[in-house]
Parts: C-alpha cells; structure tokens; sequence
C-alpha cells in the first residue's frame, strides 16, 4: 500500500490544503509533502497524529474495502422455478441493494405473484411475449420491446394470456422479491 497517495487523496477529499494539513496535525509541509510522495514514511504515532487531522483513524485507513462486483454471469443468478412462473435473480443477494432486478418467466396462461401496496418503485420491460400489467383494477396490455413504470402504492400483478412464454425484466425498489 502507498501510504502517501493514500493520505493525499484523502487530503484532497477533505479540501485542505497541504499548509492546513500542518497547521492542524502540528507538523511542516515539507514533512507532510515527502509522505505524500513516498520518499519518506511516518511513524505509527505520526501517522496516527495525520489521520486525526484528517478526520478519520488508522483501523478506517487501513481497512481493505472488498472489491464490489459488478459484472454476473448466469452462473451467479438464483433460479426459483414455480407452477406459473420462474424467477431468476440475476443479482446475487440484491436485497442488500437499492433495486432488484429479476427476470419473470410467466408461463402461458399464468399470473406472477401479487405485489402488495409498498413505498417504492418498479419497472418492467417486456423482453418476450404479451403480458397484462393489473394495478388496482385497471389492466394495461404490454407486448415484447415496450415498458412500465408505477409506483408501488397499489396492489399489482402481470398476467400472460398468450399460448407463449412472456419474458419480463422486473426492477423493483426497494427490493420485493
């Protein structure tokens, strides 16, 4: 690890300069700017007295933050096959998200599950097939290529009428599924 590019980045996110990273940790900026290039490392004690100054401590600094993934292969996906519908999760533990992606398999002739009236958001997008979206008694009707869009405050469901499978992209915030 590059402790002197990591303590400048920091000092640059706490927009100080390197004058007023001196002044508050009690050290000279020549000190300071030969860390931040490397030519020169602190002691533990030092560098204890930078990270105060800096807002932070050296458990936080030296924590190694776990590389986030962020491309899933089908291997990744969770499949939940049903009756009248197959899930796949296509985001490995999504519930610790913001959104939840999920592909919809609706069977000919089957409904998904009831979406119960919830604050949030969903979207979908028809990948395959002629679905109906029902929200609150009102139907709308989808074919593949076209989307929707609602708020979450109404009880809602898809149901595929087709002789086909339908084939729908479901993004619910918060996560739902």
């Amino acid at each position: 690890m590059q402790i002197g590019k990591k303590l400048r980045a920091l000092r640059i996110r706490n927009d100080l300069t390197l004058e007023e990273l001196a002044s508050r940790s009690e050290l000279t900026k020549g000190f300071l700017s030969q860390v931040e290039r490397d030519l020169t490392s602190p002691s533990i004690s030092t560098l204890n007295d930078i990270l105060e100054a800096l807002g932070t401590n050296l458990a936080d600094f030296f924590r190694v933050e776990k590389e986030e993934k962020i491309v899933f292969q089908t291997d990744d996906f969770f499949v939940d096959e049903r009756e009248d519908y197959t899930i796949e999760w296509v985001i490995p533990n999504a519930q610790k998200n913001q959104m939840e992606p999920i592909l919809l398999t609706l069977h000919p002739g089957k409904k998904s599950m009831l979406m119960e009236s919830h604050n949030g958001q969903e979207f979908g997008y028809v990948l395959k097939g002629n679905v109906e979206l029902i929200v609150g008694g009102q139907s709308y009707r989808l074919k593949a290529k076209e989307t929707f869009y609602l708020s979450g405050d109404k009880a809602h469901y898809l149901e595929n009428k087709g002789n086909g499978e339908a084939k729908i992209l479901w993004i619910t915030t918060p996560p739902m599924f």
